[in-house]
């Protein structure tokens, strides 16, 4: 079996999620995709990439979920109906099981920033891994016989021939939402720590043991804009002119 780091790791890299701003764009997940089957290892395959019952391999996936409001039985009783998208690949778990049960070594934490990595060329498939992580992190890539995993894109955050601007992973530097910050957890004043300590960011499923790197800020509670009356609705589009006139003959037309 492969042993973890025996001594702290020197940088924790990581990162932080933010579930109050994500919009489930996906954006993150296609250019994951995009960069790690022409990065960092073997390429992503997918066997079924069309139709009803897709497979393949992804390394970050967005599940989406209905909130039901403090005080309700179902969405929307006490309060507003609320989505909640949930970003999720692999959190590089300080105590990570997927790498104490690897009968190769194939699966390794880095003692110099605490990545957790596979080696492709040690990996035989048994998927043990898969099976203790508690968070479903890993994936199986049918065509290379080899389990996939997030790299943390280790092949641009160590890359100097990127502008630094460049120098996260994919899915951070595609997000138009700025909803996921890359940095080193290690480092009490580091923008990651910080936003952790103002928003109160915390672990996903803490009472497995795990101690995942990765964060995430829980949604604010919903405020009511003050000062700020209903709008009425019109009645009619009598007197509508320009594009709205426009607009209204289109809709009349359906």
């Amino acid at each position: 079996m492969t042993s973890l780091p025996s001594l702290p790791t020197p940088k924790k890299l990581g990162l932080v999620i933010d579930l109050d701003v994500c919009v489930g764009c996906h954006a993150c997940v296609v250019s994951c995709k995009e960069w790690n089957t022409g990065g960092y290892g073997a390429a992503l395959s997918d066997q079924q990439p069309y139709g009803a019952d897709v497979s393949g391999a992804w390394l970050n996936r967005i599940h989406t979920f209905e909130v039901v409001p403090q005080g309700g039985e179902i969405v929307g009783e006490a309060g507003d109906a609320r989505i909640v998208h949930f970003p999720k690949s692999c959190l590089h778990c300080e105590d990570a099981p997927c790498v104490t049960v690897c009968p190769t070594g194939a699966s390794y934490k880095r003692a110099a920033d605490g990545i957790v990595l596979v080696d492709e060329d040690k990996c035989i498939g048994c998927g043990l891994c898969a099976w203790a992580c508690p968070y479903g992190a890993r994936e199986m890539d049918v065509a290379a016989g080899v389990m996939k995993k997030c790299t943390l894109c280790i092949d641009r955050i160590y890359n100097e021939t990127f502008e630094e601007v460049d120098r996260v992973p994919a899915c951070v530097r595609t997000c138009p939402a700025n909803a996921r910050h890359f940095g080193n957890f290690a480092d009490p004043a580091s923008d990651v720590s910080r936003m952790v300590e103002a928003r109160g960011g915390i672990d996903l499923m803490p009472e497995q043991g795990t101690r995942p790197v990765n964060k995430y800020l829980p949604p604010r509670p919903r405020q009511p804009l003050a000062g700020m009356a209903a709008l009425p609705l019109a009645e009619n589009t009598e007197g509508a002119r320009g594009f709205f006139a426009w607009l209204d003959g289109m809709l009349d037309r359906i």
